[in-house]
């Protein structure tokens, strides 16, 4: 860990029904990581993606980002967190209109240049004009993605981006996040059940089971040589859930 982590989590917890609590003791994120959360459906992910971006509260603990709690800062500091959801929310008009959206919200009067580029980097450009309710599942992600890295975030939630894409855009979205992590120090925690993908895109991984930490270690040591019993069980499919 470095000295000054950009995420730390400290003493979480968060009930959602008499039946789950997710409670993290601790979990620092490195400026420049690329962390993915492994567990099943109902593990906890979800639940805290929304933490860490700060859209719901803990009942107790607390997220900080930066060295300022996500729940207190101001708003200049928790824009510099998006989101991008396995089903996301488009406005009904243009493939453009969306992708420039985050930036009018900030106040950004200079946008063609940044939504031009992200455009291109989304592989977007020739759907520009087009209308995003005739758009397939994996453009819609598309879509959204950009909208995201239009507003060059410091902090990227990804929560099961791929989930419902085919292969050949499942692909794409990796290689998009592969790009923008190279091109400067983004930060990406990515919720996912895909243990594939994980090592594909990831230095750092973490098991979240029954809203609970059980392991967070580099990719390399998380799938050759973990130290739970309930880790190895996950990725040899001998676990049940």
């Amino acid at each position: 860990m470095s000295e000054s982590p950009l995420i730390l989590i400290q003493s979480l917890r968060k009930r959602h029904s008499p039946d789950f609590e997710l409670s993290i003791q601790s979990l620092h994120v490195d400026a420049g990581d690329v962390l993915c959360l492994l567990g099943p459906t109902g593990s906890g992910k979800s639940t805290l993606l929304r933490l860490l971006s700060g859209l719901d509260r803990p009942d107790s603990g607390d997220v900080r980002f930066d060295n300022q709690s996500v729940f207190a800062a101001a708003p200049d500091v928790t824009r510099r967190i998006v989101t991008v959801s396995q089903r996301p929310q488009l406005l009904s008009d243009t493939v453009r209109s969306n992708v420039e959206y985050g930036l009018k919200v900030r106040g950004h009067r200079e946008r063609a240049a940044n939504v031009d580029a992200a455009l291109k980097q989304c592989r977007l450009t020739t759907l520009a004009s087009r209308d995003c309710r005739t758009l397939s599942g994996g453009q819609m992600q598309l879509v959204a993605l950009a909208r995201a890295l239009v507003v060059e975030p410091d902090l990227l939630l990804l929560d099961e981006p791929t989930a419902n894409l085919d292969p050949a855009h499942v692909e794409l979205v990796e290689e998009i996040i592969r790009e923008s992590c190279a091109a400067r120090q983004l930060t990406v925690i990515l919720a996912t059940h895909n243990l594939f993908q994980a090592r594909r895109l990831a230095n750092r991984v973490a098991l979240i089971l029954d809203g609970s930490l059980v392991e967070t270690a580099v990719t390399a040591d998380f799938f050759d040589r973990p130290t739970d019993s309930r880790t190895s069980a996950f990725i040899e499919g001998r676990m049940i859930y």
